[in-house]
């Protein structure tokens, strides 16, 4: 995960004039400075040339639905991702977190409310070394490597691109290798604003977050699910754990 650059601007990709115009007036109010995308295929060219520090995404876009650009630009960054749109569905939220959302606000919205988002995520996409790690910044288990510092994860020597959401989740994990967090907890520690998250979501975050570190699903050498109650990161000093696997549950 790469720290987003506070200078850059925030890329609203909005089909409706009248609210980009609005969430633009309320973000610019807090000294950030906003494009605008009308379009899929223009959300993609304006986030490769100017390089947001966070997209404000719509996914109702004539032409490239928002659904795909989210696709699009998690496949080449890990730029933070705000889903914005009337789609309320919780199926609808969960598909839009488990494709590398961020966070997700439906409309109608509060323009207050939605800056106050945005600044948390960029917040956890910049986050201050957490407690107990003063000492061990880089953490390292079989070949993964988090460097708490640099906001990077390698893994045998290879880069990982990870959402902030993802690296959060693994450095809380790693941090404490054996103790078992709830999924409640884990809702907690990526949403400390007391935002309203299905369960369902912490399992989908920690299912790509396994795929991405190449932990096998089947005899995980790193997270591992803890049937009934949520998950805990390997401890090597630990013999295995029969109660704990792969599988969600």
């Amino acid at each position: 995960m790469t720290a987003p650059d506070p200078t850059a601007p925030i890329l609203i990709v909005e089909d409706d004039k009248k609210t980009a115009a609005l969430v633009a007036v309320y973000l610019e109010r807090e000294g950030f400075r906003t494009l605008h995308a009308g379009d899929g295929h223009s959300a993609l060219a304006q986030a490769r040339r100017a390089r947001p520090q966070l997209v404000v995404l719509d996914l109702m876009l004539p032409g490239l639905d928002g659904w795909e650009v989210c696709r699009e630009l998690r496949r080449a960054s890990d730029v933070p991702i705000l889903i914005l749109t009337a789609r309320e569905e919780e199926m609808d939220r969960v598909l839009g977190l488990s494709i590398g959302a961020d966070d997700y606000v439906v409309k109608p919205f509060s323009p207050r409310e939605l800056v106050a988002r945005a600044k948390a995520i960029l917040r956890r996409a910049r986050p201050p070394r957490p407690p107990g790690l003063a000492a061990r910044p880089v953490l390292t288990h079989r070949g993964l490597t988090l460097d708490g510092d640099k906001h990077r994860v390698t893994r045998d020597g290879e880069p990982v691109a990870l959402t902030p959401h993802e690296f959060r989740l693994l450095q809380a994990l790693m941090t404490s290798p054996g103790r078992v967090f709830t999924r409640q907890e884990l809702i907690d520690f990526l949403h400390p604003g007391g935002v309203a998250i299905v369960d369902r979501v912490v399992d989908v975050h920690v299912g790509n977050l396994r795929k991405k570190i190449g932990d096998d699903s089947a005899e995980p050498r790193f997270i591992l699910t803890v049937r009934g109650t949520g998950y805990r990161f390997a401890d090597p000093a630990e013999p295995p754990d029969p109660a704990a696997s792969g599988a969600d549950g």
